[in-house]
């Protein structure tokens, strides 16, 4: 595995860009600095040689470093890198000078190869400038081992510590992105909870207060319009009265039926509850009607939805569940919802937010109590548990 970082598309940072431009301005300082030293100081025999060799060996490096296949493709890099040795290799033949330039070399081969490649390359090169270093008949001092190896000990340690703080870097680039993104979730999350909250209020505040009134109403006027006597002038008036009521009723339970949850816009409860069995995560969940379904309002199968929703998401969150199961039961009177399963259990007397009994069984309470209804659990440490909700079915048509 190459242990390099890989390059992100994204343009160079001022410090690495920095970084490249003093790796430049050292190849070609130390170049020309062989290549004067060859001409005005007479250390090397073939001092136009030298300077060939150096201006040859800039020409290469600039050619790769122009390139922008080196930094894309590891094999032209590395044919990059033969042919910049090579051209190093004819320098330090020609002059002992040559040696400086082995210390840009160190942190390119590090930095364009694999690691598994990089760490002999640069040994190979150390023992080259060493090797040429002692050829061309240099006094053998302690400096001219030590140099070249503590060279490439500096860039080996320079290379290893810029990595590992790329990929500390990098690893907070993405914690960053995924905060971000999570944070833009959990927004929208809210924003449609908050407008499915709102539809859900104003479905219950229509029900529960125009409905029920314009009900009211429409039924104590049929009242007095059996009281009144054939040809009272007065009968017209309080049909025409009871139709307008009629008519404001209908318009009423459409607004209720506009702002039903999703979850029921394309059937009624019993499929919605079997699409939400069908879909959760984890345990078996199986669902079952009994009884006659009749048509509730939609408050009712809202809070019924909901207090499944609630209830089931606790047994996948909490219960470590092997099976659950969901069952609607229509009676005379009343509509019941029971979720049962085969959990770890709680105690309910004293319940505890990581076992359930938090902040959903109080919601799931107060919608049944909003309705009419009661909300009961039963359940025991390491014997599962059962919520029953009972809901009173309204007397006359349903909204």
């Amino acid at each position: 595995m190459d242990p390099r970082p890989s390059r992100p598309p994204r343009a160079l940072t001022p410090v690495l860009r920095a970084l490249r431009l003093c790796l430049h301005a050292l190849l070609a300082g130390l170049l020309a600095l062989a290549a004067v030293k060859a001409v005005a100081g007479g250390g090397s025999p073939h001092p136009y040689a030298v300077v060939t060799a150096a201006l040859a060996m800039a020409a290469v490096y600039s050619a790769g470093a122009l390139s922008p296949a080196v930094r894309r493709s590891p094999r032209v890099a590395a044919l990059w890198l033969g042919a910049l040795g090579i051209a190093w290799l004819v320098l330090l033949a020609l002059s002992p000078d040559g040696l400086w330039a082995a210390f840009p070399l160190y942190f390119l081969q590090l930095h364009l190869l694999p690691m598994r490649w990089g760490l002999p390359a640069v040994a190979a090169t150390a023992a080259a400038a060493i090797t040429g270093f002692v050829l061309h008949g240099q006094a053998v001092t302690p400096g001219g081992f030590i140099g070249p190896l503590l060279g490439a000990a500096v860039a080996v340690a320079t290379v290893l510590g810029y990595q590992a703080l790329y990929r500390e870097s990098e690893r907070r680039r993405e914690l960053i992105d995924e905060l971000i993104a999570t944070r833009a979730e959990l927004a929208d999350a809210e924003r449609t909870a908050g407008t499915l909250a709102e539809r859900e209020r104003l479905a219950r505040e229509i029900h529960d207060t125009l409905a029920q009134g314009l009900s009211s109403i429409q039924l104590l006027l049929r009242a007095a319009e059996r009281t009144l006597p054939d040809g009272d002038p007065a009968a017209v008036h309080v049909r025409r009265a009871r139709e307008a009521a009629q008519d404001n009723l209908a318009e009423a339970r459409r607004f209720v039926r506009a702002l039903t949850p999703p979850d029921l816009e394309h059937g009624s409860l019993a499929a919605a509850l079997e699409r939400l069995c069908a879909a959760a995560p984890g345990p078996d969940v199986q669902f079952g009607v009994s009884g006659t379904p009749v048509e509730l309002p939609t408050p009712y199968e809202v809070a019924l939805l909901r207090i499944a929703q609630s209830a089931l998401a606790n047994t996948v969150r909490h219960a470590d569940a092997g099976r659950a199961e969901i069952t609607l039961s229509f009676m005379d009177t009343s509509v019941a919802l029971d979720v049962v399963d085969d959990g770890s259990g709680f105690d309910p007397v004293a319940p505890s937010p990581g076992a359930g009994g938090g902040f959903g069984l109080p919601a799931m309470r107060s919608r049944a109590r909003s309705l009419g209804g009661t909300l009961s659990v039963e359940s025991a440490p390491g014997q599962g548990t059962a919520v029953a909700i009972t809901l009173p079915l309204p007397a006359g048509d349903a909204v």
